[in-house]
């Protein structure tokens, strides 16, 4: 259905694509995976039209839809969600906003010597949007809306008070719902609640279109993908299989070329010795000569491209007391919409609590009380002894000086280090080379987090509360993350909708629930195991 031949791209003053080729076939599901800034969103853009190669071609079969899903998602305001959603569909929107406007012309009293002519029109409207199903499509638009977390109220409200996350679900959701022949789908993980993440997981799989997508989040690539196309120093390499085979697969090869690689060397370093040996003799000028010109000949293998992966580890975290924080008889409202009702909950050193709940439910509130940036309204948490906490949430970013670079902000926030940790600190949180010198006003919003929450686990608390904080990582920032998380000797209280994140780190899970809350010994792989469900929102 596509095929990339033989493309060269540059950006700018960087090579991103030399001679590269990959095909995606009818019915294909295909995860594209790279480091960031390896040109995966390029080639998105390419197999649309809106860039071209340098050299060679990108071919679409004709009569192919190709539905785009890009984290830009534009202006949207004015009209519902359900409306802006149902606008994706094709043809059919057309008609039904034709039919709207023949709705409120059949009321305005100012063109009543025009109703006959609207009602024809009206009739012959109708009779179209009825042909193109156009009320069971408002009926399947809202239905994945629901999917993504959205309320009736959202549904119809205004798309423009939306936050940028529910845009880009509403975004998305215009994708899923035109069900084209080919989707591409970049970071469609981004945003999204665990729920909805599940829900788009068994939509995905039950699309019988080609699916060319990037995510960061490998269980959900895991699930849906079988085969990758891995973008790295400017070639597209296709492994068969899901995330994890490609991730064996690229280790074997790996292996097997350090091997052949080395035992060139060896092979050259003999032949070298020989030759510095005997030059110099009469007697072998002959082998000599012979040994030179087979140097000469032998086609050099080349190590490994290995990917700088920095290893990020802990300095030792000062020990607290056995109590870590206790709620005691908690109250807590929003409005006239109560979030809790004398909360009871204690957490204790060492203790690494995830906290699982459907949207609404009150983790991100939670997590706010612990941290002290909200006050309950009745009852108390106190916090135990020598206990030093570092709270990541999303408004952690406005702690940065938009004036400073990313290594200037460092060395304020540690005067005492020095230079050559701070660039190792930021090179573990992907800043690596000139990026250190980017001034922190034009990072993006995930390039944020990242430098906060470099600089709070530099000098680590003893008790870290955490806010979805992998949202915006890439694969390799997210596993040195869990890496060093894993050794981590403090205590650790978090939200994440990232399923290897939780099943790796948490050894308790707190579930709320509107029938009550919920207390799991054991880490989320036991609470799936015991309950039969990945997330609350998902029980049968």
């Amino acid at each position: 259905m596509i095929r990339i031949e033989n493309i060269s791209k540059s950006n700018s003053h960087r090579i991103l694509f030399i001679e590269a080729s990959a095909a995606l076939n009818r019915g294909e599901k295909i995860g594209l995976v790279g480091p960031n800034g390896a040109g995966k969103t390029t080639l998105f853009r390419m197999i649309t039209g809106q860039e071209v190669p340098d050299e060679g071609q990108v071919t679409v079969e004709k009569h192919v839809t190709i539905g785009y899903f890009s984290q830009d998602v534009g202006e949207m305001s004015g009209r519902s969600a359900a409306t802006e959603v149902m606008d994706g569909a094709g043809p059919v929107s057309e008609v039904a906003a034709e039919l709207r406007e023949l709705e409120a012309a059949m009321v305005d009293p100012d063109r009543m010597d025009e109703m006959d002519q609207i009602i024809e029109r009206y009739g012959e409207v109708q009779a179209r949007y009825e042909e193109l199903d156009g009320y069971g499509l408002e009926g399947r638009a809202r239905e994945v809306l629901a999917g993504l977390s959205f309320t009736q109220e959202m549904m119809d409200g205004d798309v423009g008070k939306l936050s940028g996350g529910w845009k880009m679900r509403v975004a998305l959701a215009r994708i899923l719902l035109m069900r084209p022949d080919v989707m591409l789908l970049d970071e469609p993980s981004n945003h999204l609640d665990l729920e909805s993440l599940i829900w788009l997981e068994s939509f995905l799989k039950g699309y019988d279109g080609a699916l060319l997508m990037t995510s960061h989040d490998r269980e959900f690539m895991n699930r849906i993908v079988t085969k990758i196309i891995e973008i790295d120093a400017g070639s597209l390499t296709t492994y068969s299989g899901d995330y994890a085979f490609y991730e064996q697969q690229r280790a074997q090869n790996e292996k097997q070329q350090q091997a052949q690689f080395e035992r060139q060397q060896a092979m050259l370093a003999k032949e070298i010795k020989f030759i510095e040996r005997f030059k110099a003799r009469a007697s072998h000028a002959a082998q000599v000569q012979s040994r030179v010109k087979k140097l000469d000949k032998i086609e050099r293998v080349e190590p490994p491209k290995r990917r700088q992966a920095v290893a990020f580890e802990f300095q030792p975290a000062p020990r607290s007391g056995e109590d870590v924080v206790n709620l005691k008889g908690v109250h807590k409202k929003y409005g006239s919409r109560s979030i809790y009702e004398g909360l009871d909950f204690m957490v204790r050193r060492k203790e690494r609590w995830c906290i699982m709940g459907i949207n609404g439910a009150g983790k991100s509130t939670l997590l706010k009380l612990v941290a002290g940036t909200a006050e309950p309204d009745d009852g108390n948490v106190t916090v135990g002894a020598s206990v030093k906490m570092g709270y990541f949430a999303q408004h952690a970013m406005d702690v940065l000086d938009g004036e400073l670079t990313v290594f200037e902000w460092l060395e304020a926030e540690f005067p005492r280090a020095g230079q050559g940790a701070l660039r190792t600190l930021a090179g573990c949180f992907g800043f690596s080379g000139d990026d250190v010198e980017k001034k922190c006003r034009v990072l993006s919003g995930g390039e944020k987090a990242r430098l906060v929450m470099a600089a709070m686990l530099f000098d680590p608390p003893n008790f870290l509360v955490l806010d979805e904080p992998t949202n915006h990582l890439d694969l390799d920032t997210k596993e040195m993350l869990i890496k060093a998380l894993s050794d981590y000797e403090g205590t650790m209280l978090f939200v994440s909708h990232d399923r290897h994140f939780l099943a790796e780190l948490s050894n308790r899970v707190l579930e709320l629930t509107p029938e009550g809350i919920h207390r799991y010994d054991g880490g989320y792989t036991e609470y799936v195991e015991r309950t039969g469900y990945e997330a609350p929102g998902l029980r049968s």
